[in-house]
């Protein structure tokens, strides 16, 4: 070759290069390679790998019209709605005559009962297109939604009329009419969209299901099968007809489909997820997992088949399989939200509640709309003691996703614990419609019932319990606390025994039995039931911190409380009842440095735990020692960060030390208002009152102090009258000063305060 050929091969092969480089860097180009590949994906059943390209084009153009929609009908697939609305949304802001995504977006509207913004989309549609079927199926569903059944009817005969070819137009009609009781009409139009669509899955569904509600099962299959027939490639037909199957208690025949069908086909994630998908929706979790083990070895690039194994070796504790799944996630894209949610989990199944709550943050930060990473940083909140943010969440999640039945029912104790019986009721109702042959909905829902007082649903609740879960204590815990409440107290010691005989690990089951017990004034046969469960089950640390508090509230014997709360707490450091109760003893016992020992190791064993900083607080302010009890406070209140005890204490700590009185009343004020009955809050409030003279104020919140303790019926306090006296001297109500000093020093005639008190008496004019 001469120098100059060469000169002119080179020359060439660079003019490709450089040709092909710019092909390689045109951002039109590189998105439309990403779209066709996830439309490849989502042909292919394969939606988790869709939604990875989906976000690759937008990656290079985040105006993408065409991205956003297929994400969006993506999002439809999985039944992801906020996110399937969020992505719908943002294509019919960029392209605003896209009739298609505005159809997808009204439907979502009106399925989410969001009517207003759905009718802004239905104007445009009928203005836009009046004469198309589809813009009149889409009012039919409208109507219907708002429950004006013959105005949905009259939609869908127009769509019929408009589009007399169009088997949507048909089906929409027979469903319309199904909701106005014309039935035999219906199943007529069912079987027309059918002629007009031989090949169409969705009519033949529509139509076997007809069948299988009106009981015409072998119709319904028939109808199933030929659908499959026309669709070979399509698994739906199949799954719906294992679905039938199961309704009719077939469960083995649907198991034997699903596994004869799982080979015809290789190639789409969908369908040969489906025997996976069988096994873990009927709870076989340990043939799921066998399942989802061959399918990650057969598929090691399917998404969604290793996030679905990684979700089930989570629920069957093999955890470090589970690490070992998920970091191959999470290396494939180190934000995917579902591998941080599962590596959340993990950090909080080893004990790290700080590390999960960052690595759920990010997955919330990445994608806002997820419920379940709402849900398990909720679950990392409490965890770590702060119960506000975990609230928080879980609304979060609850809202994304009001499916998700264990945030409905965290969501649902917490407001339990709370006293929040409204939230309660609302939540468990919730959990019932989500799962009705679940006794937890009913038993929770009795819970809100007993409190108030709606004793009749209350045992219709907890019988409803009983009659889906007989083998489980949870409804006969309710029928106890119910007769309890009801003070049938026989009745509820038989239904707290049927409990433990259910499960003989039943905390609230033990616990009802010995209150009965303990309400009859015998307190004996409630010690002998505790130590008779603990024989029974000796590892339980609930049962010997039941035990201690017994011994320790009715003072039989403090040494045996100690001993049993150790041992509650030997069984169990995080039992936190247990701990604090164990310190209580010990510091009430005159071992104050054993109790300070205590929480000292309680804080190094659960460090989020503000109660045991509050406790230690406690006794470093009974000393006076108000430099480590301030210290001890400000620390429980950096973990939750307007705890009214720790609050209304801080503040008291402060005035005690001349302090800035700004910030306790502040904190007193926090502290008024979160434990609006707490006497001590009110005195708390009213003497910084006193100290910024502030009199009347002082007056107030001080005789609402006292008030408050005979409400409550606890112990009325020296201190409370010495306040009000100190405050009605200062207001000039001699009379009324002289009055509470007196009674002050009739109740405590030997404190630093009588000290004060005598000398203010000494001062009043006559």
């Amino acid at each position: 070759m001469t120098g100059t050929l060469r000169t002119s091969v080179v020359a060439l092969i660079l003019a490709i290069a450089v040709s092909l480089a710019g092909c390689s860097q045109d951002p039109n180009l590189r998105k439309q390679k990403y779209l066709g590949s996830a439309q490849h994906y989502l042909d292919k059943g394969k939606l988790d790998e869709s939604i990875v390209e989906f976000r690759n084009a937008l990656g290079v153009d985040p105006n993408y019209a065409e991205a956003h929609y297929g994400l969006g009908l993506v999002y439809l697939k999985k039944q992801d709605w906020p996110r399937a609305a969020q992505e719908l949304t943002r294509t019919a802001d960029l392209q605003p005559a896209n009739y298609a995504a505005r159809l997808e977006l009204a439907k979502l509207l009106i399925a989410g009962r969001n009517f207003d913004q759905a009718k802004e989309q239905m104007d445009w549609i009928l203005q836009t297109r009046p004469n198309d079927a589809k813009s009149h199926c889409v009012a039919a569903d409208m109507a219907a939604a708002q429950a004006n059944f013959p105005a949905a009817l009259q939609e869908a005969q127009k769509a019929v009329s408009l589009g007399p070819n169009d088997a949507e137009s048909y089906l929409k009609l027979a469903l319309m009419q199904l909701r106005n009781n014309q039935a035999e009409a219906a199943e007529s139009n069912f079987k027309k969209a059918i002629d007009l669509d031989p090949k169409g899955i969705v009519p033949r569904l529509l139509l076997a299901n007809y069948y299988e509600v009106r009981n015409r099962f072998a119709n319904a299959e028939q109808q199933l099968r030929d659908a499959s027939q026309a669709n070979p490639q399509d698994p739906e037909p199949i799954a719906a007809l294992a679905r039938l199957y199961l309704a009719q208690g077939r469960k083995n025949d649907a198991e034997t489909l699903l596994s004869q069908k799982k080979g015809d086909f290789d190639d789409n994630s969908v369908a040969y997820r489906m025997l996976g998908d069988f096994y873990l929706g009927t709870g076989d979790l340990e043939k799921a997992t066998a399942e989802y083990r061959k399918l990650y070895q057969e598929h090691p690039k399917d998404l969604r088949v290793k996030k679905n194994f990684t979700d089930l070796l989570l629920h069957t504790n093999r955890f470090d399989e589970a690490k070992e799944v998920n970091k191959e996630i999470l290396n494939t894209d180190p934000n995917d939200a579902d591998g941080l949610i599962y590596l959340g989990q993990l950090q909080m199944r080893d004990g790290d509640a700080n590390g999960a709550i960052s690595t759920l943050q990010t997955a919330v930060k990445n994608d806002p709309n997820h419920g379940m990473a709402h849900y398990y940083l909720s679950v990392a909140y409490q965890k770590s003691g702060n119960l506000e943010s975990a609230e928080s969440e879980l609304r979060s999640a609850v809202r994304m996703r009001p499916d998700l039945f264990d945030a409905q029912r965290e969501l649902g104790i917490l407001a339990m614990r709370r006293g929040d019986m409204t939230t309660l009721s609302q939540t468990s109702s919730q959990m019932i419609a989500l799962r009705p042959m679940s006794a937890d909905g009913y038993a929770l829902r009795a819970v809100s019932e007993i409190n108030r007082k709606e004793f009749a649903a209350a045992e219709a609740d907890g019988r409803r319990a009983i009659e889906v879960a007989p083998a489980s204590s949870t409804g006969y815990v309710q029928l106890g606390n119910l007769n309890f409440a009801e003070q049938h107290f026989k009745e509820a010691e038989s239904a707290y025994r049927s409990a433990l005989d259910r499960d003989p690990r039943s905390n609230d089951a033990l616990r009802g039995l010995m209150n009965t017990y303990v309400a009859r004034k015998q307190v004996d046969a409630a010690i002998a039931a505790a130590e008779i469960q603990i024989s029974k089950v000796q590892d339980s640390s609930g049962f010997y911190d039941l035990l201690g508090t017994v011994l320790l509230q009715q003072k039989k014997d403090v040494a045996g409380a100690r001993a049993a709360l150790a041992r509650s707490v030997q069984l169990d450091k995080s039992n936190v009842d247990a701990l604090m109760k164990l310190g209580e003893v010990e510091n009430m016992s005159g071992q104050a440095e054993q109790a300070v020992a205590t929480y000292q190791t309680a804080i190094n064993d659960n460090p989020q735990e503000a109660s045991f900083h509050i406790s230690l607080g406690y006794i470093f302010q009974s000393r006076q020692a108000w430099g480590r009890a301030e210290e001890e406070y400000q620390k429980a209140l950096a973990l939750r960060h307007d705890d009214p005890i720790a609050s209304c204490n801080l503040a008291y700590v402060i005035v005690q030390q001349g302090g800035n009185l700004d910030m306790a009343l502040s904190l007193a004020q926090t502290a008024r208002r979160r434990m609006p009955t707490s006497p001590d809050a009110a005195d708390t409030l009213g003497w910084i009152y006193y100290q910024k003279r502030a009199y009347p104020s002082a007056v107030e919140a001080l005789k609402a102090a006292i008030a408050l303790t005979q409400e409550s019926k606890v112990p009325d306090s020296p201190r409370y009258h010495y306040h009000l006296g100190m405050a009605y001297a200062k207001s000039g109500e001699t009379g009324r000063a002289r009055e509470q000093l007196q009674r002050m020093l009739r109740m405590s005639p030997d404190t630093t305060d009588a000290v004060d008190a005598r000398k203010e008496l000494a001062g009043l004019k006559s």
